[in-house]
């Protein structure tokens, strides 16, 4: 494993001006809002797994996360921060079976 001794760098420092929620953001997180199972977390420190079944190669793994993330804070009522472990892997599939595979618990 490789250290690099610097700061990481969040996404409101990469960016100047206010960020606003699309038409499809709004739509998913509303969609997902039906979908997810109802599920009570214990507070504390949290470690997720996310597999997305996806239909492009080329879509990149980190960028599916923030969104479906931040859905299932909603939905759950936890503030993503309280996540200190990740497990992602990205499956390619045909297209129309697409999907996301997830589980969340306690350190």
């Amino acid at each position: 494993m490789v250290r690099i001794s610097i700061k990481a760098l969040s996404l409101n420092q990469a960016y100047r001006g206010r960020r606003f929620a699309t038409i499809e953001l709004k739509k998913y997180k509303t969609t997902l809002g039906y979908l997810l199972p109802k599920k009570t977390l214990e507070k504390g420190k949290l470690r997720v797994w996310y597999t997305f079944g996806i239909s492009s190669a080329g879509g990149d793994g980190d960028n599916l996360i923030k969104c479906f993330q931040d859905a299932l804070a909603d939905k759950y009522g936890f503030n993503d921060n309280m996540i200190y472990e990740w497990n992602i892997k990205k499956e390619i599939v045909k297209k129309g079976e697409e999907y996301i595979d997830f589980e969340i618990k306690l350190c």
